[in-house]
């Protein structure tokens, strides 16, 4: 019997870390994509305009899934709490971030928007006591060191100006929302608090809607499929892969794997683009690797034994 058990415990062991491997890989490779996207959009839409059409393309797809799957309201208690993570994770973070983008490199903007680990670990900690060990603080920092190696590559320079600040806001605002969306997944579940938040950031951003028919109407159709791919694919997916993550195993160890964007993103670069990576780009890109792969690997043998206790 205990031979049974264990052996059932093993196997959900495994299909867990397949799914959660899977839920790190779709948030890494969208969100890197989503760069090319946020410069297609801004040639022909403003900031605010270009997040607005993006939130409502995902909040108009997870309302038919929620439809479908008759998902519940939020208790009337919880909508405060959900208005400002949702304000916070989606309104602040995407127009701050595309704000930020008119002035500031892509290779710069990725570096500052890496900052949300840090940010979400140390709230994480302070918040609810996810301890963070010496090894783990020393791969976010090596990854992040590779992160500014593979900036310096592109031949992108740290001038602090108006949209490096905003950048940063964007990141420290995601941290927050990653943070804190934890007894919020516990209680609903991480697709239908994931919904909620959109929803609600989209809510906030409603004050723009002036003038997006005809900014819609105006513009270029590459540069509306590329926000209606940003809607869909780097805005709902992603988002509902780190919610699952942080459900399993924390907003630090969701957030950790961000680190690896810009490294992808260089070589989407590279395929879509032709956009060929430096010699130090590709060095950067191999420190961040092992910065990620140091802090997630697990050294305690007590959390691979298996708990019979119910």
């Amino acid at each position: 019997m205990v031979g049974f058990k264990k052996k059932g415990w093993g196997n959900m062991h495994k299909q867990s870390d397949t799914s959660i491997i899977l839920a790190h890989s779709l948030s890494i490779f969208l969100w890197a994509s989503a760069f090319v996207g946020i410069r297609a959009g801004l040639d022909a839409y403003t900031p605010e305009h270009l997040s607005l059409l993006r939130l409502l393309v995902g909040s108009t797809l997870l309302a038919i899934f929620g439809f479908i799957f008759r998902i519940r309201l939020p208790e009337a208690k919880d909508i405060p709490a959900i208005l400002l993570l949702g304000g916070l994770g989606f309104t602040v973070y995407h127009t701050a971030l595309n704000y930020g983008e008119q002035t500031v490199s892509a290779g710069a903007a990725s570096v500052f928007v890496s900052t949300t680990p840090i940010f979400a670990a140390i709230f994480a900690l302070l918040f609810f006591g996810e301890q963070l060990g010496i090894r783990q603080w020393a791969g976010a920092m090596l990854a992040f060191l590779g992160v500014i190696i593979i900036s310096l590559g592109t031949g992108s320079t740290f001038q602090f100006n108006n949209g490096v600040l905003l950048i940063l806001l964007a990141a420290f605002s995601e941290s927050i929302y990653f943070t804190f969306q934890k007894p919020y997944l516990e209680k609903y579940g991480f697709f239908v608090f994931t919904s909620y938040a959109i929803w609600a950031g989209t809510f906030w951003m409603l004050i723009f809607l002036p003038g997006l028919g005809d900014a819609i109407m105006h513009a270029p159709r590459s540069a509306t499929v590329s926000i209606l791919y940003l809607g869909v694919f780097p805005t709902v997916v992603p988002y509902l892969a780190l919610a699952f993550i942080a459900s399993r195993n924390g907003a630090s160890e969701a957030t950790r794997s961000l680190y690896l964007i810009p490294s992808l993103a260089f070589i989407i670069a590279w395929i879509w683009l032709g956009e060929i990576p430096t010699f130090l780009s590709i060095v950067g890109g191999a420190i961040t690797l092992f910065g990620v792969l140091l802090s997630n690997i697990k050294t305690d043998k007590k959390q691979d034994q298996p708990n019979y206790s119910l």
